[in-house]
């Protein structure tokens, strides 16, 4: 054990963490030596039992070559091999920090599951603008079509329905992802070096996607129309006596609606009598409103 704990600390002072080193770093990391497992899980249990720092630096480093070994089967995406690398060392550290040793398994087989999440989490933020993939039928296709579509080429029905029926999802989902992943991001705005003449090329979503409805101009001037009119309204229901503005409101503003015979029972005349006060209010009402507009 001491003598592997002298090996790793002198790996671990030697790891060249800065920039533009990644050619060093696996060079580094591969020469640090793998533990037997025996340390293994002496070290696993320092760290579980006594929460032994030391021991968990040294299960982390001697597992960085399985990082470097899963994160280079992700170079396919286009994005930086140290980026994925450092992604799938946060995914080891985690599975360090959860490892039990008495459940009887090695710690790289425990860990893989964790470096893989930390870097398909990463690939699902960066790889494109828009994310491609948020339900967890759509992270698993994500990652499986890309090889399916190597080894079927463009997919017809019957190809659909075996790649679906083989991740278990619905066709549906296979041929949305396969639109997504055939896209490209497009920039909403032209480039800093688009001329306005240049008919070369796919315009930018900015030239024909404006949006017209909802003009602020037109917002503010129709806020102001409604504003107003409800001003008028009050101030002309005000300007009513108290018995037509009280068969207005009731006949035209309250719910439920009184009815013509409930106001003549309650003010004791006909019904016709209360249609007659309703409709030379309404008149007064449509007077006072048209002098507002």
């Amino acid at each position: 054990m001491e003598t592997t704990k002298a090996l790793v600390s002198s790996q671990y002072d030697q790891l060249p963490l800065h920039a533009g080193s990644e050619d060093r770093y696996i060079q580094a990391v591969n020469a640090i030596p793998t533990l037997s497992a025996e340390e293994e899980e002496s070290l696993a249990r320092r760290y579980r039992d006594e929460q032994d720092l030391d021991a968990a630096r040294w299960l982390v480093l001697s597992h960085l070559r399985f990082v470097v070994h899963i994160a280079r089967g992700y170079s396919g995406y286009g994005l930086p091999l140290a980026d994925l690398i450092q992604e799938g060392n946060i995914g080891l550290m985690k599975a360090v920090k959860r490892f039990d040793p008495d459940v009887g398994v090695r710690l790289v087989s425990f860990a893989v599951h964790w470096i893989r999440a930390e870097i398909h989490e990463f690939i699902l933020r960066n790889w494109r603008i828009v994310k491609v993939a948020t339900t967890k039928a759509q992270r698993k296709l994500f990652f499986n079509l890309r090889g399916s579509k190597k080894r079927l080429g463009w997919l017809n029905h019957a190809e659909v329905r075996a790649v679906a029926d083989d991740l278990g999802v619905k066709p549906e989902t296979v041929l949305e992802m396969e639109s997504r992943l055939s896209g490209q991001d497009v920039g909403f705005d032209p480039a800093p070096d688009a001329g306005d003449d240049d008919d070369h090329g796919p315009r930018a979503p900015a030239a024909y996607l404006e949006d017209t409805r909802l003009d602020p101009a037109a917002e503010v001037e129709s806020a102001d129309w409604q504003t107003r009119q409800s001003e008028a309204l009050g101030a002309a229901l005000a300007a009513l006596d108290e018995r037509s503005r009280d068969i207005v409101s009731r006949r035209w503003l309250a719910e439920p609606k009184a009815t013509l015979q409930e106001l003549a029972d309650e003010y004791g005349v006909s019904a016709e009598r209360i249609r007659q006060l309703e409709k030379n209010a309404m008149k007064k009402l449509r007077t006072a409103m048209g002098e507002a507009a």
